[in-house]
């Protein structure tokens, strides 16, 4: 029998990565969930670093992968031999882009095979592996003639890139291949920018303050963040510098009564708490019980407090007690697509038309939270994704159709063109689009 997984005794790294592949591309699970699982049945921290690296890769790069594994096998791997698809692409991986020498690389990858309890598949994989080595170039030289390929983004999402963003679409692909730097948020209760870089230098970490935010630094290396100089006792928090950009545009003032929409794992709400520790109350809501959790875990480190509610944040009955909030951050749920350099797998795990579907739940929260915000509150909507639909488009018509409703300009923005949309790799940051809304009424 054919098994996709691998048991905690074998531990087999490729075997391994092939299995969480399968998992995403055809299961539609996240690697966020798959990738963890599989790290504990290995025992050595390389093999947890090598695990994930195999796992990235294949994923930023699946288009090529499935090109080259198509011209080389006579018929595709189907039902219980279809794991096996991905642990040729594993191998083509390791030979294209990874420093292991190519002896290895095969040997490894046909010892995978059986370790997937696969005999009878060893001879194939040996033979479609050591034909790629030999036919590489050419066969790179031809995937690298179509868009999917030479992108590695699926072609719905290359389409509406170009579409949107016809004078620097290529910029937004290619900066979604790189890996992702390591930004974190200094917590200001405690240390400035300036005395963490020091403490960070004594422990050999260094790293670059951000121009306009006043805690962000990026490190030049990532790092365990229990190497960081504090990190239990709440120095600081892993946070990309756009999201950052959150808990400032939010401005929260004393006495103010705060609610953080679809709050999960709580980075901006720890940033909010940091900035303002006078607030009347931070309300931090999610519709995952378990990401709370996570939520919980931030705080307490960070040595913060915030009352937590799980529930969806559209429905208000099921949550709310009557009492506006002075100002409200929804964090919309999104496509993500702003992240992909640090989630490859969301670019096979979204299609086409779920774009449509999650602009109608987004609007539907919006409209709903803003009947909770007090005349003269303001309200920050967010997004990490890069598509107009959820962004710029929403706001548009949440301005055209709610008179209460005024832009307060972030950059320039005007009511024909409302928000801030940062685009991944600016600055080395991700995609996150930003716009902030006031109600009009008497305080």
């Amino acid at each position: 029998m054919i098994r996709a997984t691998t048991s905690k005794q074998t531990g087999n790294v490729r075997a391994q990565a092939a299995n969480c592949i399968f998992q995403v591309v055809d299961k539609g699970r996240s690697l966020s969930d798959v990738l963890p699982q599989a790290q504990l049945a290995l025992e050595n921290p390389k093999d947890k670093a090598l695990l994930q690296t195999m796992c990235y890769g294949v994923l930023r790069w699946l288009p090529k992968l499935d090109f080259c594994c198509s011209r080389l096998l006579e018929k595709p791997l189907k039902g219980k031999q279809r794991p096996f698809t991905f642990l040729l692409y594993v191998g083509f991986y390791q030979l294209l882009e990874m420093r292991i020498p190519p002896h290895a690389a095969i040997s490894e990858t046909v010892e995978a095979a059986l370790a997937m309890k696969a005999l009878g598949l060893k001879g194939l994989i040996n033979g479609v592996l050591r034909n790629f080595q030999r036919q590489q170039d050419d066969l790179i030289a031809a995937a690298e003639k179509v868009d999917s390929c030479r992108y590695g983004h699926p072609n719905w999402f290359i389409k509406q890139v170009k579409e949107h963003y016809p004078d620097h679409w290529q910029s937004i692909l290619e900066a979604n291949q790189k890996q992702a730097p390591m930004w974190i948020r200094v917590n200001q209760q405690q240390f400035s920018c300036f005395d963490y870089l020091a403490q960070m230098a004594e422990v050999e970490i260094t790293g670059t303050e951000h121009d306009t935010l006043d805690q962000a630094i990026k490190l030049d290396k990532p790092v365990d963040v229990f190497k960081l100089p504090g990190f239990e006792e709440g120095s600081c928090a892993v946070q990309d510098g756009a999201a950052q950009f959150a808990a400032q545009l939010m401005d929260v003032q004393p006495g103010d009564n705060v609610l953080d929409a679809c709050a999960a794992p709580g980075g901006k709400t720890c940033h909010m708490l940091e900035i303002q520790s006078e607030l009347a109350a931070m309300t931090a809501i999610d519709s995952d019980a378990n990401r709370l959790t996570k939520v919980q875990e931030n705080l307490t480190r960070l040595q913060l407090t915030a009352k937590l509610i799980a529930a969806d944040a559209g429905d208000l009955d099921s949550w709310w007690d009557g009492e506006l909030f002075d100002r409200i951050l929804l964090d919309a749920p999104c496509s993500a697509t702003g992240v992909i350099r640090r989630h490859p797998d969301i670019k096979w795990l979204r299609r086409a038309e779920d774009i449509n579907q999650l602009a109608d739940i987004q609007q539907q929260i919006l409209n709903r939270l803003w009947s909770t915000l007090k005349p003269g509150g303001t309200l920050v909507y967010a997004t990490c994704s890069v598509l107009p639909e959820e962004n710029k488009q929403q706001m548009i018509r949440f301005l055209s159709t709610c008179p209460d409703a005024q832009l307060e300009p972030i950059h320039h923005d005007t009511p024909e063109n409302p928000g801030w949309q940062l685009l991944p790799g600016i600055n080395d940051m991700d995609g996150f689009y930003y716009c902030r809304l006031l109600k009009l009424g008497a305080t």
